[in-house]
C-alpha cells in the first residue's frame, strides 16, 4: 500500500503539471492571437492612403510638404532569441560569405528579410551579419542604410521619392500610436526599399529578439505593433 507521503507527492506533481498545462495554454493563446494579427490588411491600407493623399493634393497649395502615411516597423534581430525552446528552427547552418561559421537557420532567414542581425559572438570585432543579396551574407560593424549607420527610433525608409518625401528628408509624424510605440515623432529618411509601398514609412525600432516564429519573426519581442496611420510633415 502507498504511503501518505507518496500520495502527497503525486498530488503535488499533478498540481505542477496542471499549472504547466494552463501556462502552456495561455502562451499558445497569446501566440495564436498574435498570429491572427500578423498580416497588415494592405488592400484597405492602400485605399485609405490614396484617398487621404488625393484630398491633400486637391488643396490650392497641394501637398505642400504634408502627407498621410502608414508607419510600419523594421528592426535588427538578435541571434540569442532564435532557439528551439521558443519554437524556431535553430538548426546550425552556414551560407556563402560566413566562412563556415554556423548560425540558426531562422536567424539567417530573418537577417535576409531585415537586412542585418546581431550575432552572439563577434567575428573579427564585428557584431553583425548583413544580407548581401544572391543568397550571400557578410559580417558587419553596424546596421546601416543608404544614409549611414541606422539610429533607433530616428532612421526610416521609404519606397522611393514621392514629392518632398524623399531620401534625406526630415519628417515629423503626428500619431499617438506611433509616438507611444517609438517614443519619437522625428524621422530621417535614410534608405529606400523596393518591397515598401507608396506613402509607407518604415521606422527603425532598434535591436531585439523576435516576437515569435513564422510571421512573428518580422516584429521585435518588445511590441506587437504592426502599423499606424500618421500625418507627416517635411521639415527640411
Amino acid at each position: 500500500m502507498e504511503t501518505t507521503s507518496h500520495r502527497s507527492f503525486d498530488r503535488w506533481a499533478d498540481r505542477i503539471a496542471f499549472r504547466h498545462l494552463i501556462a502552456g495554454i495561455s502562451v499558445f493563446s497569446i501566440l495564436a492571437h498574435s498570429e491572427l494579427r500578423a498580416d497588415i490588411p494592405w488592400t484597405e491600407v492602400v485605399r485609405r492612403l490614396a484617398y487621404e493623399n488625393e484630398r491633400l493634393a486637391r488643396r490650392p497649395q497641394g501637398h505642400n510638404g504634408e502627407y498621410f502615411v502608414v508607419c510600419t516597423l523594421y528592426y535588427t534581430p538578435k541571434e540569442s532569441g532564435f532557439t528551439f525552446e521558443r519554437g524556431f528552427d535553430a538548426t546550425p547552418v552556414t551560407k556563402p560569405g560566413l566562412h563556415g561559421r554556423q548560425y540558426p537557420r531562422d536567424f539567417l532567414r530573418s537577417v535576409k528579410k531585415e537586412g542585418f542581425g546581431r550575432i552572439v559572438t563577434p567575428v573579427n570585432g564585428r557584431n553583425y551579419i548583413r544580407y548581401s543579396g544572391g543568397g550571400s551574407y557578410a559580417f558587419a560593424s553596424n546596421p546601416t542604410g543608404g544614409g549611414g549607420v541606422l539610429v533607433p527610433r530616428f532612421s526610416a525608409a521609404i519606397k522611393s521619392a514621392q514629392g518632398s518625401l524623399r531620401h534625406g528628408a526630415m519628417v515629423e509624424t503626428e500619431s499617438p500610436e506611433v509616438q507611444k510605440i517609438f517614443r519619437s515623432n522625428r524621422w530621417k529618411i535614410m534608405d529606400t526599399g523596393g518591397g515598401l509601398r507608396r506613402w509607407q514609412i518604415d521606422c527603425y525600432y532598434g535591436e531585439d529578439e523576435p516576437l515569435g516564429p513564422g510571421k512573428l519573426m518580422g516584429r521585435p519581442r518588445a511590441t506587437t505593433f504592426e502599423y499606424g496611420y500618421a500625418n507627416a510633415r517635411i521639415t527640411n
